[in-house]
């Protein structure tokens, strides 16, 4: 039997030459409900499985990252830049000798609860719903809750808290990150940063809204002129600032971590983009389209309950709180068929 071949266990042991600051999978402090171990895989190996299975992951591909219907088929979308994250943030963890498995699971999951037509559409959610929308928090409602039909995927506590807490609020400080509790969470957080500060200047370079010019000189010399060098500069800094966490003893308090130089240039970068990038999609015609579409959609659902899938008045109670859970699980393809299936019926039906 396979049992007998104690494979997981044999993972497990040799995680015991992980860095004394990585989390060892036999002593995760476990799930929401308690259950079997399984015979091959460690838990965050069956949690990185779970994700990569679940529904809410398909749909990341027809999600919004930046650029709302790009013409294009090499544009970034919400599941390449899972991706992306997951590959960077699992090359530094095994740079620091931390638990990868884990890593990885976190990274995966960290986008989950993203909205259709990216932060626009979390930006109305946050705007309409009185209880405020953060896609962080959403996630974490989509691996406990949502996915699996109302019974969640149930990850273990590190899986679950790296998910909450893998978003930041700014870039050029480390402190006021808020607080997460594995140093496999922190590598998820700052690959994240890297990953979208740059495929996301890859795009906005093949959209024509910049060029390669026009990129802030300084951080380009610093960090490099080609996307991959820039990623790789990054990369390797976070790895040799926070080499430290190899070895017990070496600081009082290991972090992941820039140095100075090249964490100013990225947030260089950052605020380049929300300059030139980000702030002017709010000027363009999709952004208002898809601003109207997820207005629309919420008024719709708030007046016609009987119109949301029977099985989202198992989620919550309050109408509003089923009624953000339906929108932000729908990818823009489906949430601009639903509106156009709305507008054609106007003529019956009343839409806000």
């Amino acid at each position: 039997m396979i049992s007998e071949l104690h494979i997981r266990e044999m993972i497990e042991e040799r995680e015991e030459n992980f860095s004394p600051h990585a989390v060892k999978s036999k002593l995760s402090r476990g799930r929401l409900k308690d259950e079997e171990p399984d015979p091959i895989r460690t838990v965050f190996q069956r949690d990185r499985d779970r994700i990569i299975h679940s529904k809410a992951f398909r749909r990341l591909k027809h999600k919004t990252q930046v650029f709302i219907a790009p013409q294009g088929d090499h544009y970034v979308t919400r599941l390449t830049h899972t991706l992306e994250v997951a590959q960077i943030a699992r090359t530094i963890a095994r740079a620091l000798n931390l638990n990868e498995d884990l890593t990885e699971a976190i990274g995966l999951g960290h986008d989950l609860g993203h909205t259709p037509f990216g932060h626009v559409g979390e930006d109305v959610l946050n705007e309409l719903y009185p209880e405020g929308f953060r896609h962080n928090e959403q996630s974490l409602r989509v691996v406990d809750l949502l996915e699996n039909d109302g019974q969640g995927l149930n990850l273990t506590w590190e899986v679950r808290d790296g998910i909450l807490n893998h978003s930041k609020s700014r870039i050029n400080t480390l402190e006021d990150w808020g607080v997460v509790n594995t140093l496999e969470g922190e590598v998820c957080r700052i690959a994240d940063i890297v990953a979208y500060v740059n495929h996301d200047i890859v795009d906005a370079i093949r959209a024509g809204i910049i060029t390669d010019d026009e990129l802030p000189g300084s951080a380009i010399a610093l960090l490099g002129h080609s996307h991959r060098e820039r990623v790789n500069a990054m990369v390797c800094d976070i790895i040799e600032n926070s080499w430290a966490v190899r070895s017990a003893g070496k600081i009082p308090t290991p972090a992941i971590t820039m140095s100075s130089p090249v964490l100013e240039a990225t947030a260089s970068l950052r605020e380049f983009l929300f300059e030139r990038v980000y702030n002017l999609q709010s000027a363009q015609k999709e952004v208002y389209r898809a601003r109207k579409i997820v207005r629309r959609l919420y008024g719709y659902y708030n007046e016609h309950p009987d119109r949301l899938p029977r099985e989202y008045a198992l989620y919550s109670d309050e109408l509003a709180r089923r009624v953000v859970d339906y929108i932000a699980g729908m990818t823009d393809q489906y949430a601009t068929r639903m509106a156009r299936e709305l507008s054609l019926s106007k003529g019956r039906t009343k839409v806000r």
